[in-house]
């Protein structure tokens, strides 16, 4: 066999690759090149014989199945299309439509995202007449969700002793109910909620044995990609799946479990080896990303864990600059030094806006940042805003797919029976709801013989609607996925409400459908799969992860997103704001070991996202709820070996015969080395403690030049100021004003007709 296609590996990555019998863990370290042994070793399986219709991949977001899939795609060619390659979720659903009858569900299940599932939860709250403070929509969904993902079921958690005894001491006896009664709406409405798809996965493969042989001699090879983000649910799905066989391969970074809030259970990668004694580890342990003092800093935080599997990163890229730390009085001040560091690297350095990002612990912080930003008119944007199929417009027509495929799914129908307004309202739909309740039907039975149930106008309306609906399902039964979507979105009204509302809101709304109709139509002609139907297509949409609806990420701007948004990304220049106790690392996390060192390691994600230059910073004073609170620096800048650092506190503080510590200036609170650092004075006296720039020498022989015909872009030389470069001109004739960036002073506006500017270029 022509292992030509291996030489592009290092020793550990082909050692990784070759190994595809028994089970093995690849521990991938930070920028270690893990997605292209993953693509390779799939490719090897290929090349060597392997059905590719026997190989599971497992990934959590769409965006890298399909990433690893191309790549694949160019060593196997059109073989890769056969390869089962997914999210945990988009697997599992189709094997779910697939064995849906043997649980009780119809094979065209609707999934509810997390908005469907919130809103039945709400509906629950009202019918029961529950306080929606004490029961909040939000916390239910989560203690409904925990319960899912470690496979307590409503009747579980019912005769469950301890969790009774949990919900009753916090005044909440309730949850159990309406986790029955949410369990029991779902099934009746014939849907899963995002939980249920590896819920009742789990649930299928330990009640029908038959089937669980099925896919254990189907899979005959398993792949599981950021294995350390697992939960149990999870965890016990693929145990199962690869118990014949035994060739599972995971690869993961215990360094970068970061998800425990979401149920990711890290001793599934600590313990993988009690799972498989015969267990083969390679450790990927070259950073091909970051230089090397990124690397020296990243190794020196995550050595404080005790908690881990032990590796050496290393880097041979260049060593790079020092990792610059810098100290704010204000978080208004932290968001200019940092956007002023921006604004120079991209002048001065030709650097792209969209090279930069800024990573936060919490998305409140976005704020100062975003202000800091806009003053300067540097571009930007926040990533894990309002995703793309999130928004209502479009919420609004995929309802009506749902519900031309599937009639009983109550939270489309409660959607869209009104909108556009068809004479349904409150009144009409609390009476279709007490008449399915009385007749222990659904509400689509009421619907669909309305004159039986219902009197008058009411059941003309409904009635109408009805047929509306019959017809949807008929034009998307014959016709390919646009045709039909473009039907529905006409004819349901939806389309013409939109385009009458002029507004630009209106517009961008209207704009929006186009959108999803043009994906739609993108989709029909696509030759790489044999089924174009509408059906379909819902099937993609409903699995959508956050990471898949970026319409421009191509888009020259600056990042701006917590560090959980940023794990699997990269940027050359990257800022981490908040460095404060209490804040990074959170309060809720100084409770206990366990919880600590997750936060370390989000700090170790938001390093080693950084390629070229990093930078820190923190604030002396923030504002709290309305109230200006002392911040001491975080307690991880102590554990950096400071011989990697750039401190600048922007005031000159030297401390002799020893490095800067960031401990000492969290004693000088308590008074005991105030001589170190002095307590800063209010954030609202504007550049207190600020050392004055040296002043500029002019140029031999210096003389202002014509600056008529100045342009954006070129080099000058200021008396006073220095050296500097024109990043914006406005104004016209003898009023033109230049906004100039001079190094080590930042950004200055100068009225040219007064500003004695020398131009060098």
């Amino acid at each position: 066999m022509n292992l030509e296609y291996l030489k592009g590996l290092n020793d550990s990555q082909r050692a990784a690759v070759e190994q595809t019998e028994g089970p093995v863990m690849i521990v991938a370290g930070a920028g270690s090149g893990k997605t292209r042994v993953i693509t390779y070793r799939v490719a090897h399986l290929v090349r060597k014989g392997v059905d590719p219709f026997n190989i599971l991949v497992l990934t959590f977001t769409n965006k890298a199945a399909k990433e690893m899939r191309e790549r694949i795609t160019k060593v196997v060619g059109s073989e890769a299309r056969n390869i089962w390659m997914g999210t945990f979720h988009s697997v599992f659903a189709r094997i779910l439509r697939v064995e849906a009858n043997k649980i009780g569900y119809p094979s065209n299940f609707t999934i509810y995202d997390t908005d469907d599932s919130k809103s039945l939860i709400r509906a629950i709250l009202r019918e029961q007449q529950l306080d929606d403070k004490l029961y909040n929509a939000n916390f239910v969904y989560n203690r409904i969700s925990a319960a899912k993902n470690n496979l307590v079921s409503a009747a579980e958690y019912l005769s469950n002793e301890a969790i009774q005894a949990e919900d009753f001491s916090s005044g909440r006896g309730k949850l159990g109910e309406i986790y029955k009664i949410y369990s029991q709406r779902c099934f009746k409405a014939g849907a899963m909620d995002f939980d249920d798809l590896l819920f009742k996965t789990n649930v299928l493969l330990r009640e029908h044995a038959d089937v669980l042989y099925k896919y254990q001699n189907k899979f005959k090879y398993l792949m599981v990609d950021e294995y350390q983000d697992t939960n149990f649910s999870q965890y016990l799905i693929v145990k199962k799946l690869a118990a014949i066989n035994e060739n599972i391969c995971v690869v993961g970074d215990d360094a970068q479990s970061i998800y425990a809030f979401r149920g990711a259970n890290i001793q599934n990668i600590l313990n993988f080896e009690k799972d498989y004694p015969d267990l083969n580890v390679f450790k990927l342990e070259q950073n091909y990303r970051s230089t090397q003092n990124i690397v020296n800093v990243a190794n020196s935080i995550i050595a404080n864990n005790t908690s881990q599997l032990k590796k050496h990163v290393f880097s041979k890229n260049e060593t790079g600059d020092k990792i610059k730390v810098a100290r704010a009085f204000s978080d208004n001040e932290e968001g200019k030094i940092v956007a002023e560091d921006i604004m120079q690297e991209h002048a001065l350095k030709g650097l792209k806006y969209k090279d930069f990002a800024i990573l936060y612990r919490t998305n409140a912080q976005s704020r100062a940042m975003e202000e800091a930003l806009r003053k300067l008119n540097v571009p930007y944007k926040i990533y894990g805003g309002l995703s793309f199929y999130q928004r209502k417009e479009i919420k609004d027509l995929i309802a009506y797919f749902r519900l031309t495929f599937n009639p009983n799914d109550e939270e489309a129908l409660k959607r869209v029976i009104n909108y556009p307004r068809r004479g349904i309202g409150d009144t009409s739909m609390e009476r279709i709801i007490i008449a399915a309740d009385k007749n222990n039907v659904t509400l689509w039975d009421i619907i669909s013989d309305a004159p039986r149930f219902l009197d008058g106008r009411t059941a003309l309306a409904i009635h109408g609607f009805f047929s509306l609906i019959q017809s949807f399902q008929v034009i998307a039964k014959k016709d390919n996925a646009y045709d039909a979507a473009l039907y529905i979105a006409q004819h349901s009204g939806l389309l013409k409400d939109l385009y009458d509302d002029k507004s630009v809101e209106g517009l961008s709304r209207y704009e929006n459908i186009q959108e999803l109709l043009n994906g739609i139509k993108e989709f029909s002609e696509r030759e790489d799969i044999e089924e174009r139907r509408l059906d379909i297509f819902m099937q993609d949409v409903a699995l959508l992860t956050n990471d898949d609806n970026d319409k421009n990420p191509d888009a020259d701007t600056v990042s701006l997103m917590t560090i959980h948004s940023a794990k699997g990304l990269e940027f050359p220049h990257v800022y981490i704001v908040g460095l404060e106790e209490n804040l990074f690392p959170s309060q809720m996390s100084l409770n206990s070991r366990t919880d600590l060192e997750e936060e370390r390691r989000l700090f170790y994600v938001a390093i080693t996202r950084a390629e070229k230059k990093l930078m820190m910073t923190y604030a002396t004073s923030r504002y709290r709820w309305g109230t200006l609170t002392s911040c001491e620096p975080s307690r991880f800048l102590d554990e950096i070996d400071a011989s990697y650092l750039e401190i600048d506190f922007r005031q000159v503080v030297k401390a002799p015969d020893k490095s800067i510590r960031f401990d000492d200036e969290r004693k000088a609170w308590d008074g005991s080395k105030a001589d170190a650092f002095s307590k800063p004075k209010p954030p609202s006296v504007k550049k207190v403690g600020s050392a004055l720039p040296k002043a500029h020498i002019p140029s031999e022989g210096f003389k202002p030049s014509d600056t008529s015909k100045l342009q954006v872009g070129m080099e000058v030389e200021h008396e006073r100021f220095g050296y500097g470069k024109v990043i914006n001109l406005e104004g016209s004739k003898g009023d033109v004003k230049a906004t100039i960036f001079f190094q080590g002073l930042g950004q200055k506006q100068l009225l040219l007709k007064f500003a004695k500017l020398r131009v060098l270029t």
